[in-house]
């Protein structure tokens, strides 16, 4: 099989024009065409009012030697890869040892949890939170009635913060193996839909998701892993290796019940604060790492689609029209966008108590009335919170705390028109655009909870963004406060094993390690970590 890539067609195109341009692209006869499927769908909307589709294809033809031969230096042109998932071991039937722990059910503790079961160690899943159904019983209670659970609201639980998201399945990080496919697979056989695997911006949406995880945690209880809910860590039991690092030989509940393992994959998500400031007083290797802070911008889904689409907006192969921008400004700051969800909605995704922080998050069908991002500042260690690798937290929890005084001190957001916010004035009433975080926003001036260089930075922004996408800073847009937890301000350093720097058995992960940032990432390091830590307990065995 070949594998063509960039292949244009108009938007409208007839089914009948794939194969004639197929045959045009490769110079082949038709005759000589067997076959073609789809591995990816895209489009170039560059040219409003002449959007095309473009597609990735596997293709069957007469003479495959030949035709590739005939494009060795086209890089759109290669041989079809093998992106069949292939275990790298196997749990001995012989194998004694001790059960290995997986601390979080998001999606790096899922995909963690769900390789070890597949081969066929039966890990120990823990989560301080709850299953996916109670966990959103008790989201919708700080949403409907401002009521908060520390331990089960959008960032702990069942499915991790990824679950009340836009469920996004895409990343940037190179994928030579392909376990982003093995992730998409999984995800299919667990009920997402199969256009999944061949869309190139995948997603899912809250609603499937939860259905999805519960699936997944079928299969892995079926397979001999364990559950444990409503757990919490509390301290590691260590000993010393005789080379002045540690050895982990188990983990202390917050109970006082102990569990004794070698292995422990820890895929906290970015918002186990109690957890990374325990792990960094008994001494593991850590260090603080950029992240970035802002806002929610909101503007009607519908302004988006024509800014991007144009005479094109509403087409079904297109659907709710995203966007990403991003500008460097004077004062050395970049702005840009970050989790974009169009036809969704800005929700509450607080952990702490008389704090206030905000995300985004669309269904499958994307069919709400706004469009929302994140607009962020990117900051880094050491020009904005030196003083040690949890000094970020400190960070985020002063303009949190800010931005919940700023509401109301009641879980209301702060919120700004950004007509009023260039003006540099408070915003005493909204506008056209209603926003959609609950329980409410309350018009404020978003200064009081955003350090100064960040509303420098916006300031200069958002006029750029609104020449690259008409309407992006009309003046009824609502900015609404504070994001904070666009990912974890440490990172729990490893080395090439995977295993932390200075605590053999324990293999940090996921985002809340700072090795990953959304879903598909996520899932990628838990595969690759569960990886480790099984090829590390074969071998300790012989």
């Amino acid at each position: 099989m070949i594998r063509l890539s960039g292949l244009k067609l108009p938007l409208d195109h007839p089914a009948e024009a794939m194969p004639a341009a197929i045959c045009a692209r490769l110079d082949i006869e038709p005759q000589d065409l067997r076959g073609h499927s789809l591995v990816r769908r895209g489009n170039d909307a560059r040219r409003r009012n002449a959007i095309q589709l473009v597609y990735t294809l596997d293709i069957d033809v007469a003479d495959e030697e030949v035709v590739l031969a005939r494009f060795a230096n086209d890089h759109d042109v290669r041989p079809t890869p093998d992106t069949r998932y292939h275990f790298v071991t196997h749990r001995p039937d012989d194998w004694g040892g001790k059960r290995p722990v997986v601390i979080g059910a998001g999606p790096c503790g899922l995909f963690a949890g769900l390789i070890l079961a597949q081969m066929g160690f039966r890990p120990i899943i823990l989560d301080r939170g709850k299953v996916v159904r109670e966990r959103t019983k008790d989201t919708w209670g700080l949403w409907r009635r401002a009521e908060l659970n520390p331990d089960s609201n959008v960032q702990f639980g069942e499915g991790g913060a990824g679950t009340f998201s836009d469920g996004k399945l895409y990343c940037r990080v190179k994928d030579p193996r392909f376990l982003g496919r093995k992730v998409l697979e999984e995800f299919v056989a667990a009920g997402a839909p199969d256009d999944i695997l061949w869309e190139a911006h995948p997603h899912i949406g809250t609603f499937r998701l939860v259905s999805m995880v519960e699936s997944m945690r079928r299969q892995i209880e079926g397979l001999g892993g364990e559950y444990r809910w409503q757990t919490r860590f509390d301290d590691l039991l260590l000993e010393p290796d005789g080379e002045g690092a540690q050895k982990l030989r188990g983990l202390v509940l917050h109970d006082g019940s102990v569990i004794e393992t070698d292995h422990v994959v820890l895929a906290v998500g970015h918002s186990a604060r109690p957890t990374f400031e325990m792990l960094h007083a008994r001494g593991v290797h850590m260090e603080a790492k950029p992240f970035s802070i802002g806002v929610r911008i909101e503007h009607p889904q519908s302004w988006i689609d024509r800014a991007r689409y144009g005479q094109c907006a509403g087409h079904p192969d297109l659907g709710a029209a995203a966007y990403s921008l991003a500008h460097h400004c004077a004062n050395g700051r970049t702005v840009y966008s970050f989790c974009m969800c169009p036809g969704g909605r800005v929700v509450a995704a607080t952990s702490e108590e008389g704090r206030v922080v905000t995300n985004g998050m669309s269904q499958y069908s994307r069919a709400e009335f706004n469009a929302n991002s994140g607009l962020v500042v990117g900051i880094d260690p050491e020009r904005d919170y030196p003083g040690g690798p949890l000094a970020g937290i400190d960070f985020q929890r002063h303009w949190e705390s800010q931005a919940y005084l700023a509401g109301g001190s009641s879980y209301w957001a702060p919120g700004q028109r950004v007509g009023d916010f260039l003006a540099g004035r408070p915003s005493t009433s909204l506008g056209s655009v209603e926003p959609s975080y609950k329980p409410g926003v309350t018009p404020t001036d978003l200064a009081h909870c955003l350090p100064p260089f960040v509303i420098e930075a916006f300031r200069e922004a958002l006029p750029v963004f609104g020449r690259q996408l008409a309407g992006y800073d009309h003046g009824d847009a609502v900015m609404t406060g504070v994001e904070t937890r666009t990912s974890s301000p440490v990172r729990i350093t490893r080395g090439k094993d995977l295993q932390s720097l200075n605590v053999a058995g324990l293999y940090p992960a996921g985002e809340g390690a700072g090795y990953a940032g959304g879903i598909l990432s996520a899932a990628i390091d838990g595969i690759k970590v569960a990886e480790a830590a099984a090829l590390a307990m074969v071998n300790a065995a012989h």
